[in-house]
């Protein structure tokens, strides 16, 4: 959501978004939900967009690396930071620097499958230890003035679904919003997301929550919502190389009319576009490494994409890479025709 020019607060941007008919979100992934991904989502249109995790541990010791995962005061767009930590005093100190620097909303990761990431007791791990998990919510909602919304999984197992239990001390705590993975953290991202089994808690807290998992189409996301009851829905991994498929899902839920995707034209100057606001956030070198795993997402299923990554993947010549790029994009059109 764009920000209006005048002066509005996080707390009332916050109002704003989940005031729509059904609001969708991007949801954070770690090596993917940079700003330049962000700006890219954002430009298409979308709710809110979330940033990659960012480590509470590494916030507090002043990492660089760190500090250029977190929203820019001079994002146009709602500014949403997803933390991530096992130590309630370092979450809070982490969330009052993000405000401090500008952020609207700070979001904990209690979701988080990657095994690095439980072993170090965050994460989804955080949810074998409810305690723990509260007093991290609650020093976090303390610390600062801007909404805090926490993002987490049903549960660790099939044995152990304990998303209603947590989404309610979670809102006595003063969590404004809750999304779910409907997911375990032992399925990580296999099997079928089960929409229907947060249904019920629409009947168990009054703060809004936002049904993630397996919801890649518009006719997706409003079947997530009839089984969920949830208020909205966030998007991740359907969205890579898609940048646009929020924009398409807020529009079907508006007309139940499905939005066709860009062009092949189009989208080579969306892939440019978003490639060269790459190159200015990291640098030429570093740019093009992290862009690579972008060149393979936006040519999935096109014509030709195997030959294609294989020679960007080698690519290190900014010429000779706007070239390649151009010639898979015409040879994909003649291919359509």
């Amino acid at each position: 959501m764009k920000l209006d020019s005048s002066e509005v607060s996080g707390k009332d941007l916050f109002k704003k978004c989940l005031s729509k008919k059904t609001p969708v979100f991007l949801a954070p992934m770690a090596g993917v939900t940079d700003a330049p991904f962000r700006e890219m989502v954002e430009s298409f249109g979308a709710t809110a967009v979330v940033s990659e995790m960012v480590s509470s541990e590494s916030l507090v010791r002043f990492s660089k690396k760190t500090y250029r995962r977190i929203a820019d005061k001079n994002d146009k767009y709602l500014k949403i930071v997803q933390l991530v930590g096992f130590d309630p005093k370092n979450m809070a100190e982490s969330a009052i620097i993000n405000e401090d620097l500008g952020a609207d909303i700070v979001d904990i990761n209690m979701g988080c499958p990657a095994r690095k990431i439980v072993s170090n007791d965050s994460g989804a791990a955080l949810m074998t230890n409810e305690d723990l998990a509260v007093k991290i919510v609650d020093a976090v909602v303390k610390a600062v003035k801007i909404p805090v919304t926490v993002k987490i999984r049903l549960g660790w197992d099939n044995e152990h679904i304990n998303c209603i239990s947590l989404a309610k001390k979670f809102e006595e705590a003063g969590i404004q919003m809750i999304a779910i993975h409907c997911r375990t953290r032992n399925q990580m991202y296999s099997g079928n997301a089960n929409w229907s089994l947060i249904n019920e808690l629409r009947d168990v807290i009054r703060i809004p929550y936002l049904c993630n998992g397996d919801i890649k189409t518009g006719e997706d996301a409003v079947c997530a919502i009839e089984k969920s009851n949830a208020t909205g829905v966030m998007i991740g991994r359907a969205a890579l190389g898609k940048p646009w498929l929020l924009n398409q899902i807020m529009k079907f839920f508006d007309t139940h009319e499905v939005i066709q995707s860009p062009s092949l034209e189009e989208q080579f100057c969306i892939v440019m576009k978003h490639f060269y606001t790459v190159l200015d956030f990291y640098g030429e070198l570093q740019g093009i490494r992290v862009f690579r795993k972008h060149f393979c997402w936006y040519s999935t299923g096109l014509s030709g994409a195997s030959r294609f990554r294989e020679t960007i993947n080698s690519a290190d010549d900014i010429s000779f890479i706007k070239n390649c790029v151009e010639s898979f994009y015409e040879g994909c059109s003649k291919a359509a025709l």
